[in-house]
């Protein structure tokens, strides 16, 4: 069980600086979409592309690690699986399922599901706490999933099953992405958790590249990024850059600000990515994405206004640190 940092806020409190972390970390994320995709079409398969990805974020972030290491000798004993588990599941795992589920359904569907991830979310502190949301949660939620709906635009798409069981998946992941940053702290600080699970997921990529189960290719020849042509390795830093930056701002966020809460303002991401691909791309969103956006900043404010607690998941039976449990004074 990790030690929250004694720098968090107190209960009742969100910092308006958990939440700009969280932003800027969707924002990061988001730009990584269209900066691959001329990779992704000149030759380079998506293995390759990820462990190249989560290999320059790792080693980016690796410093963070090195510390704690040097720090604490026994960390690796303490909190090795803690380690695996974030590399496997919410960094190789979402995005192996969410590319799994991308080939047998379109792309709108196959967000639509992930993003689900918020309200998976409320359900699970539902289930940990057993209090149930307020019903300002609950309409935040739906206005939030109505929007994501018009932004992500399946008018017409086909239902697959395994695909939507890939993307439910990836939904899960995402999940214990913010669950286990949420609990992160002074025993395992965010940023060493962060690069051990990317080199982690790094290496696990290789050895499925390696055993056959993911293709692995790339290729030498220049891309085309914002209109001009550059060799690969431009590209592949940018991701690699953007990805690190996302991580760490990310991982610092959830704890300050709840899982629940970064979890709509994740939400973000596919506003900052249908942005990106107009201005990087020049693939135009539509009216109702728009208004479909409108809608997921009213969902994310709606849950803002409800928060209390920077700490989601905690169970109410289990007082933070510094905080007497209910009617002792």
């Amino acid at each position: 069980m990790s030690v929250r940092s004694s720098a968090l806020p107190a209960r009742g409190t969100v910092p308006p600086s958990g939440l700009v972390l969280a932003v800027v970390s969707a924002l990061t994320f988001s730009v990584s979409g269209p900066i691959a995709k001329p990779l992704l079409e000149g030759g380079w398969s998506l293995a390759a592309v990820l462990a190249i990805r989560m290999g320059v974020a790792g080693l980016v972030l690796s410093p963070a690690l090195i510390r704690t290491l040097v720090r604490r000798r026994d960390f690796l004993r303490v909190h090795w699986l803690s380690l695996v588990a974030f590399g496997l599941i919410p960094v190789v795992g979402c995005q192996i399922f969410y590319f799994s589920a991308l080939q047998r359904m379109p792309v709108g569907i196959a967000l639509l599901i992930q993003y689900l991830a918020p309200v998976m979310l409320v359900l699970f502190v539902w289930a940990r706490t057993r209090r149930a949301p307020s019903r300002v949660v609950i309409v935040g939620s739906v206005v939030a999933m109505t929007g994501l709906v018009l932004v992500v635009d399946i008018a017409g798409a086909r239902f697959d099953l395994l695909g939507t069981v890939f993307a439910l998946l990836a939904a899960v992941c995402a999940c214990v992405y913010f669950v286990m940053s949420e609990r992160t702290g002074d025993d395992l600080p965010p940023l060493s958790l962060a690069a051990g699970g990317l080199l982690i997921g790094t290496v696990t990529i290789l050895l499925l590249a390696a055993v056959g189960i993911l293709p692995l290719s790339a290729s030498a020849a220049a891309v085309d990024v914002l209109g001009a042509t550059v060799s690969p390795l431009v590209p592949l830093v940018l991701v690699g850059l953007c990805t690190a930056t996302g991580y760490a701002l990310g991982i610092m966020a959830v704890p300050r600000i709840g899982s629940r809460l970064a979890s709509f303002v994740g939400l973000s991401e596919v506003l900052f990515a249908l942005s990106f691909a107009w201005l990087l791309l020049g693939e135009a969103p539509a009216g109702v994405q728009f208004a479909g956006g409108a809608l997921i900043l009213a969902g994310v404010i709606l849950v803002r206004l409800e928060e209390r607690a920077p700490a989601d998941v905690s169970s109410p039976a289990e007082p933070l640190p510094g905080e007497v449990a209910p009617g002792i004074r």
